[in-house]
């Protein structure tokens, strides 16, 4: 596996911001499936490789994995502040095609994130579904407006005014369950994986939005088991997420999870 970890100038954050990337060596790089693979609220672009086992997990794969830098930004275009849904789920797809020869088709797209970058995986895939063949979520904000009204700390009040406004109003662009209810009109969804601990404080979100997505036509897979906000519920998940985008990494032909709710 080859690993990459450089900085490039984007439009539409109008500045340098760095990414991550993870990909197989000895092989055709177009015709590569793409994960992108997204940071929470207190991490950056470094986190997912230095704490858990994702380069081991691509390289069973054999699938190109991308990292990139959002801040604390809750992958929004913010209100006063830079585009970085814009920047993840346009921009960062087209440099990374030119720049590695990664595909950008549909069926070779992923998105997966944790906790904060759950929701902008989510994000990104309900608002762009004609993108990304598949998403997964990993205790992830599910429910902004209640994150940003209960969860958040005046501490962060500031950075909230620059992420919302100043009345802190969450737009239907920014809501999951908005979303998700609009995406389910498209003639192709994306396939939905989420996990959540049984103790994690995000657990009533992430059941909250299952029942909504149970209510809607969506091919998706919840798993909860005990678990809470940590490392090595990610490190799973993102295991798992990987075996239920492309099946199992075996000798033989991959057979693919089978699809269902567990509860």
């Amino acid at each position: 596996m080859a690993f990459f970890r450089g900085d490039f100038t984007s439009n539409e954050l109008q500045m340098n911001t760095s990414i991550n990337v993870i990909i197989p060596q000895g092989m055709n790089n177009n015709e590569l499936n793409v994960v992108y693979l997204l940071h929470g609220l207190s991490d950056n672009c470094t986190g997912w490789t230095r704490l858990t086992s994702i380069e081991r997990y691509a390289n069973e794969h054999k699938v190109a994995i991308v990292m990139p830098e959002v801040q604390r930004s809750y992958y929004t275009d913010m209100k006063y502040g830079l585009n970085y849904f814009s920047y993840v789920s346009k921009e960062l797809i087209q440099f990374v095609g030119s720049m590695f020869h990664l595909s950008t088709k549909r069926e070779n797209t992923y998105v997966a994130g944790l906790s904060m970058g759950g929701y902008g995986a989510m994000k990104c895939a309900f608002s762009r579904p004609e993108q990304y063949a598949a998403c997964a979520a990993f205790s992830a904000v599910c429910d902004i407006n209640n994150t940003i009204k209960e969860r958040m700390p005046a501490a962060n009040l500031n950075e909230l005014y620059a992420i919302l406004g100043q009345e802190l109003r969450i737009d239907n662009k920014d809501d999951l369950f908005y979303l998700s209810t609009k995406c389910n009109e498209a003639c192709e969804k994306p396939r939905i994986f989420m996990t959540c601990g049984t103790s994690d404080m995000l657990y009533p979100q992430n059941k909250k939005l299952q029942a909504h997505l149970e209510s809607l036509d969506f091919d998706y897979t919840f798993k909860e088991w005990e678990g809470n906000h940590t490392w090595d519920f990610w490190d799973t998940s993102v295991k798992m997420a990987l075996e239920f985008f492309f099946g199992k990494p075996t000798s033989g032909t991959a057979t693919p999870l089978s699809d269902g709710v567990e509860k």
